[in-house]
């Protein structure tokens, strides 16, 4: 499934917002300047850390994997978005504003 930059628009609306970037064969979802989010093979995955990781697992969800010079490597601050956040605009908000605070704190530690 290819997600386009307007149905990211559409499908964050509830939480404000957004531009989208192409990146590395992907794109990065940005609000205020800062990206929260990233899409790969039609996946969204949110900006985490260690105190809402196990969030994400306990939807079933895992970090960010993709391939690097032939052999795969994780992400562990992206972690795919829940599927049922995809029919759920007032929770995925939730989930989004937790993820920009993750990476406005991040982008402060510097």
């Amino acid at each position: 499934m290819a997600i386009d930059a307007e149905a990211l628009r559409d499908l964050f609306a509830a939480f404000g917002p957004v531009s989208v970037r192409r990146m590395f064969g992907g794109a990065g979802v940005y609000a205020d300047g800062v990206m929260f989010a990233l899409v790969s093979r039609g996946t969204v995955y949110l900006k985490a850390d260690a105190e809402s990781q196990p969030l994400f697992a306990a939807e079933g969800c895992g970090p960010f994997v993709y391939d690097r010079a032939g052999k795969q490597a994780t992400m562990t601050s992206y972690w795919r978005m829940p599927d049922r956040l995809y029919d759920d605009p007032d929770t995925l908000a939730q989930w989004a504003r937790r993820s920009l605070a993750i990476a406005q704190a991040g982008r402060l530690r510097g």
